[in-house]
């Protein structure tokens, strides 16, 4: 923490019952909406409020401290991304219960009574989350997430289902003891299917992974990274874009279970090629060919050792079967599906 300075908060509850976790980067205008409807719960006097601000350029450290003294604020001396602001936190708090949530996003009331509530009357260890609904139109945009076969989310819509393969760091609720079991989030992926990657190793050891029917919370899809909102087409940036891939990549090699990993793998790297292939043809330039699909591919042979060990460490702690992992995987190719919805995604 030595690079971290330290705001402590004013009346800080010495046992709370849940910490809500904040990454924040120059989120100043955000940071209201989010921030008031979690001091809106009714459980809000049970809870500690913590915030990490990863360098922020704009004004975001001064309006956390004139405005809000009762949260916790961690101010970073250099920007270290989503993976380690979020494990910080969680090292500073207290609570029994963690909730990771977006700057972006916003509780609708009841939310965080309907989490604990969910978890204490639970007969085992769960990750929840509860219904995400766009921040503009208010539609519903998922009930967590299954897969595809090679790592792709497809949004849950199923009222009936709770089960799902991950629930998105945007809100992710889980016991503190099962956040340090885990070993928090994967530092090593920078940035994005950090929360699919979690939910898969607590899967594979047998941890729930669910979402909850009531409450929910609005969410300004894309606004802090860029894409994961389909309007008119699918917009994201080439980071996003490279970082998701290649993590990916990452998470089929070393969470999906059973000798099915490879050929699923094989299938995986050809269909990135083909889609590098067209891509490139039909926007007439090769950037993302070098800068997103070149290096998704060449991550297997680049990392085959580190993989393969990590694979082999994680594989050693599943307790469920491979067919318990697959039931939450839709044997449908879900970029197939939203080519044909949405057309070829716009890169900036």
């Amino acid at each position: 923490m030595g690079l971290v300075q330290h705001h402590p908060a004013l009346n800080r509850p010495s046992t709370p019952i849940c910490s809500v976790c904040i990454a924040n980067y120059n989120g100043a205008a955000m940071l209201a909406d989010c921030l008031e409807s979690v001091f809106a719960q009714s459980t809000v006097s049970d809870i500690e409020v913590i915030v990490h601000d990863d360098a922020s350029t704009d004004d975001s450290v001064s309006l956390l401290r004139e405005r809000y003294p009762q949260i916790e604020l961690l101010v970073s001396a250099e920007n270290v991304g989503f993976c380690i602001s979020n494990n910080r936190m969680v090292a500073h708090a207290r609570g029994e219960y963690i909730l990771l949530l977006n700057n972006d996003a916003a509780l609708y009331p009841g939310a965080l009574e309907s989490l604990i509530h969910a978890a204490q009357t639970s007969d085992r260890p769960s990750i929840l989350t509860l219904p995400q609904y766009d921040w503009e139109s208010g539609t519903l945009v998922d009930r967590g997430c299954l897969l595809d076969p090679f790592c792709n989310p497809i949004p849950n819509l199923d009222p009936k289902r709770n089960l799902v393969a991950y629930v998105i760091g945007a809100c992710m609720f889980l016991p503190r003891a099962v956040w340090n079991d885990l070993g928090g989030l994967p530092e090593w992926f920078e940035s994005i299917a950090e929360d699919l990657y979690l939910c898969g190793l607590a899967r594979l050891r047998g941890v729930a992974v669910g979402t909850l029917i009531a409450s929910g919370y609005r969410h300004r899809q894309g606004v802090t990274f860029g894409g994961n909102r389909a309007e008119r087409g699918i917009n994201t940036s080439l980071r996003r874009r490279r970082l998701s891939e290649r993590n990916k990549t990452r998470s089929l090699m070393i969470l999906t279970p059973g000798p099915l990993m490879w050929p699923l793998l094989c299938v995986h790297l050809v269909a990135l090629v083909l889609e590098a292939l067209v891509l490139s043809m039909l926007r007439c330039d090769a950037t993302l060919l070098r800068g997103v699909y070149g290096p998704a591919v060449m991550t297997p042979f680049r990392e085959l050792a580190s993989l393969r060990a990590r694979r082999a460490e994680v594989q050693a702690t599943r307790t469920i079967s491979v067919a318990d992992w697959f039931s939450s995987v839709r044997w449908q190719l879900r970029k197939v599906v939203m080519l044909a919805r949405y057309g070829v995604p716009k890169v900036r």
